[in-house]
């Protein structure tokens, strides 16, 4: 098992990326390398440290080579005490598979962040012995791990998991009705688990608080909106799921630039962006106290009456915000005679300064390419297909609905082509509007910020606002990777506290994320859970010649490559459980045909 390294130019830079191979023979001869772990650009340092873990120094020769990782250790030698029992290996069973390794390091992910601790004070066992809190940890457990719905968690997914073997429990966690009932538990503490994760990031990442990064998404039900009751938050909206047809919630989440969410508020479908803001900005502070922050939002978040109220504050709240590429217009002449300055290499920046406020008009020249070839593909696309479709013989009607499919699929092109329709047949003329593809390409990759931070370098402003990306991987995460949707839930209580339990699976998502991104860019926290899933628990049952019966739980030997992503990882696995010995079960003899007559 060794690093092996992989080139790639890409706009004129050269970029290396590591990966860790092992070398597997063939019954041929032949020797093939099969990719154990992509880690992506990494630094000098990091490479050290995978070199270090996989390479060992042969004292003889003083030269390093490549060596299995963690051999398998060897006992030599055979217990000779009174307490030695003879078993039939030629009866050994093995039973009930079942996936740990994920399961394991949700827990340690848990433990990590003290939820067991916080929970443990919060949900007490019921007077019939109900823990709560293990049932909130295998929720979140399977919500981090396998998403899916709360029947099937109950129907499938517990007993094929060593969740009742790493908690101490039995099926009782699963039983649908007390998964059901959890949810009801949970929203009142919703703001005290916001103010211990703060606690908890400070610690663990040494996380800082001064930039929050502040987005909205939405997530719909396909359910018939005449059964929704009245005052119900799920209404028709603005979707950004592309489902107008669903009724929806808005999610108002607050990170920091890190990714580390801090809290997050679940809106009737119909809340424009713009009434948010200001009751958010009143909860952050009434919970964090009026610290100098600084809020980045993208356009259309703010309105000018709560910009203008958090420029009033005092002390003032700080915001850099992203502007529409209309107000361009009006501010395009005072931007005309303005320097370009080098923010960093690639993005260039003009500034003006305007009442209270700073303009930074940003240019990167990434962002240029990446949209100038969108944009190319599209009208290059469109052009063919406006070129066949003026050669087809159809009805008129079926023209429209042709020319109708050719612009949502090609929305940018487009806006960029003049299309004039004959009133009584399909015949149709286009041509390309150069006004407005002189334009766009003048704008394309520029940006309009606008902030009150009118004292700060123009990098810097450029970094935070590219930060903005974390709010929306986060996003990413919950709809795709956790499947926050679909929500089967009726009751608004539980369908926010679905969401609630979605919010701590990712908690769990993102500090291990962050741990990995320690170690390599390149890895991330859903390829680390599939490394952990491999790991298995079974059971073994092994007959003794005095008529009991040996039983050994066993989770299956880690990969080596799991191997050495724990000793990165600098996590250590428990020791096996003590194997357990019992009477056999006394088998009834089956009756036969004869007795079955009598």
């Amino acid at each position: 098992m060794f690093l092996r390294s992989s080139q790639r130019k890409k706009n004129g830079k050269t970029h290396t990326y590591w990966n860790i191979v092992e070398n597997k023979r063939l019954d041929d001869g032949r020797v093939v390398q099969r990719q154990v772990l992509y880690l992506g650009e990494i630094n000098s340092s990091q490479v050290n440290a995978w070199r270090r873990a996989i390479e060992v120094v042969d004292e003889d020769t003083g030269q390093t080579r490549s060596l299995a990782l963690f051999p398998e250790d060897r006992f030599e030698g055979q217990a000779t005490d009174a307490s030695t029992v003879q078993v039939r290996l030629s009866e050994m069973r093995l039973c009930q598979p079942r996936q740990w390794g994920a399961c394991w390091l949700a827990g340690q992910l848990w433990q990590e962040l003290h939820l067991d601790r916080f929970w443990a004070d919060r949900l007490p066992r019921s007077r019939k012995g109900t823990r709560w809190e293990q049932i909130l940890q295998v929720l979140v457990s399977y919500r981090l791990i396998a998403p899916g719905s709360e029947w099937k968690l109950h129907r499938e997914w517990f007993g094929k998991s060593a969740m009742a073997d790493l908690l101490g429990s039995d099926f009782g966690l699963a039983e649908a009705h007390k998964l059901y009932r959890c949810h009801d538990h949970l929203l009142r503490y919703k703001e005290e688990l916001f103010r211990h994760l703060v606690n908890r990031w400070r610690d663990m990442f040494n996380a800082s608080f001064d930039v929050l990064l502040y987005d909205l998404t939405s997530t719909y039900f396909e359910i018939n909106a005449a059964d929704v009751p009245e005052g119900d938050k799920r209404r028709h909206g603005y979707s950004r799921d592309k489902r107008p047809d669903c009724p929806q919630v808005v999610i108002a989440l607050v990170v920091t630039p890190d990714g580390l969410p801090l809290a997050y508020e679940v809106l009737a479908g119909n809340t424009a962006d713009s009434k948010t803001l200001r009751s958010f900005l009143g909860k952050i502070e009434a919970q964090y106290g009026k610290a100098r922050r600084v809020w980045v939002m993208d356009r259309g978040v703010p309105t000018e009456a709560v910009l203008a109220e958090m420029r009033a504050g005092d002390p003032p709240v700080q915001y850099l915000v992203g502007t529409p590429k209309g107000r361009l217009s009006r501010l395009e002449k005072h931007l005309v005679d303005k320097p370009w300055q080098e923010a960093r290499k690639g993005v260039q920046v003009k500034l003006l300064a305007e009442d209270d406020e700073l303009y930074v008009f940003a240019q990167s020249d990434d962002r240029v390419a990446k949209e100038r070839a969108m944009r190319q593909r599209q009208l290059k696309w469109l052009w063919k297909r406006l070129r066949q479709l003026a050669a087809m013989e159809v009805s008129r009607e079926e023209m429209l609905m042709k020319l109708g499919a050719a612009r949502s699929k090609a929305p940018t092109g487009w806006r960029l082509v003049d299309i004039e329709m004959d009133k009584d047949s399909s015949m149709f003329t286009y041509s390309l509007n150069r006004a407005k593809l002189r334009t766009i390409r003048r704008r394309e990759g520029r940006y309009l910020l606008r902030t009150n931070l009118t004292e700060h370098d123009p990098a810097l402003l450029w970094q935070y606002y590219i930060q903005l990306v974390a709010v929306e991987e986060a996003f990413k995460n919950l709809k795709d990777d956790l499947a926050l949707r679909p929500i089967f839930h009726k009751e608004e209580h539980r369908i926010e506290a679905h969401i609630f339990v979605s919010f701590l699976a990712y908690c769990l998502y993102v500090s291990l994320q962050r741990r990995l991104h320690a170690l390599a860019p390149g890895l991330t926290a859903r390829s680390a859970l599939e490394k952990f899933a491999a790991v298995q628990m079974i059971d073994v049952y092994i007959p003794t010649t005095d008529g009991r019966e040996l039983l050994l739980t066993r989770y299956t030997q880690p990969e080596p490559e799991l191997l050495l992503l724990l000793h990165q990882m600098k996590l250590v696995l428990p020791p096996q459980p003590p194997p357990k010995i019992s009477a056999a079960a006394i088998k009834k003899p089956t009756p036969c045909s004869e007795d079955l007559l009598v």
